[in-house]
């Protein structure tokens, strides 16, 4: 009795089989897999393991085409396989599998993946896409596309994570929400919205915070600091290179204020941090500086700076002062470790206090009311001293 019944809930269900098996077999370019089932390769249906077309035997068969309302059970995968839970297959599985909820490959994993939550193989050659995360024991060949996280050994393509992306050595690029980690190299690019790691880079990094590498033949960008062995273009408010510059500056412009600042960077790129002290004014005499900076035809004796800097003045009770200055300096060494610099600068003001407006006299441009909230273009001027080491 137990067996009619079953019998008669697949007939009652062999359309949506046959439709779901037909998208299947296109999806996995193998038209002939549905009529073909001779052999050891066959036509999986069920319900869950073993409650299915293949009884007790599926962790030992091959199939062409599975086909469960929960979870699917089997040896190998060499078409497409849908479950309404899970696909679990021990071994190896080519073509495309469909979890609502996971896949499980055991081996090697060769076409695609789709999974609400989380896709695992022993090594991945193809697509791989988890609402949650993709990890593979082994190598990846292809893309792992992740909501949450994607993990691998060695990656030969790109991963894309909501939040994090790991593996050791990456031939191609890796971008996260937050953080990117390659133990080993990488040799295309890491972008993340907060952090990156890796050994040597031949590409570059792109981080909302920090980057950390040992060598980098590219571009290293990071929203506050890069560490690196050796990076000729980092682009960073604090750049610490061990083989890069380093340097302390005592610099004044034409507001009168002084700032204390370092310099750090590359043979090229290099960002500024910097305090000082305004002395014209008597209430906004607080000064704070971030930039970042380039080297420009460097000999033993010249070389020309310029740098793209922020300036605000605070009283620390009401007013805004800032400026941004494109500076155009040109320096001079004296010896290994000091540096004489100077030159002109093209500036825009905006401030709302009486004593921000006193500080300039000529303007190139303004628009609002002197009285209230200010802007303008001028031509400026800083020069300095700093010490290298």
């Amino acid at each position: 009795m137990r067996t009619t019944n079953y019998n008669k809930t697949l007939k009652l269900l062999k359309p949506g089989y046959l439709a779901i098996a037909l998208t299947g077999l296109l999806l996995s370019s193998d038209t002939t897999a549905f009529a073909q089932s001779s052999g050891s390769e066959k036509i999986h249906i069920g319900l869950v393991y073993p409650l299915s077309s293949n009884g007790t035997r599926p962790p030992l068969d091959t199939n062409k085409l599975s086909f469960h309302l929960l979870t699917g059970v089997s040896s190998v995968e060499k078409g497409f396989s849908f479950a309404g839970l899970s696909n679990i297959v021990r071994n190896e599985a080519t073509g495309t599998q469909i979890g609502i909820f996971s896949n499980h490959i055991g081996k090697k994993a060769t076409g695609l993946q789709f999974a609400g939550f989380l896709n695992t193989s022993g090594e991945n050659q193809g697509a791989a896409f988890a609402g949650f995360a993709n990890v593979s024991r082994g190598n990846v060949k292809g893309v792992q596309f992740a909501g949450f996280s994607n993990i691998a050994k060695d990656l030969n393509g790109a991963q894309f994570a909501g939040f994090l992306n790991k593996a050791n050595a990456v031939k191609g690029s890796q971008l996260a929400g937050f953080l990117n980690i390659a133990k080993k190299n990488v040799s295309a690019s890491q972008l993340a919205g907060f952090m990156n790691t890796a050994a040597d880079v031949k590409g570059s990094q792109f981080a909302g915070f920090v980057n950390i590498a040992k060598k980098v033949k590219g571009i290293q960008a990071a929203g506050f600091i890069n560490i690196a062995d050796s990076s000729d273009y980092p682009i960073g408010i604090i750049n610490l290179v061990k083989k890069g510059e380093k340097s302390i500056s005592l610099t004044m412009d034409e507001t009168q204020t002084a700032m204390l600042s370092f310099r750090s960077g590359g043979k090229v790129t290099y960002g500024i941090l910097g305090i000082g002290y305004n002395l014209k004014n008597k209430k906004e005499v607080y000064a704070m500086e971030a930039g970042i900076g380039a080297h420009w035809f460097q000999t033993t004796a010249f070389r020309l700076n310029t740098e793209l800097s922020a300036t605000v003045l605070e009283s620390f009770k009401s007013g805004e002062y800032f400026r941004s200055a494109l500076r155009i300096l040109p320096a001079l060494k004296l010896g290994n470790h000091l540096e004489l610099f100077g030159g002109p600068s093209f500036n825009f003001l905006s401030t709302n206090t009486t004593e921000g407006r006193n500080l300039h006299e000529k303007f190139i441009h303004t628009w609002g009311d002197r009285s209230a909230d200010f802007q303008a273009l001028y031509i400026g001027y800083s020069g300095g001293i700093q010490f290298i080491f």
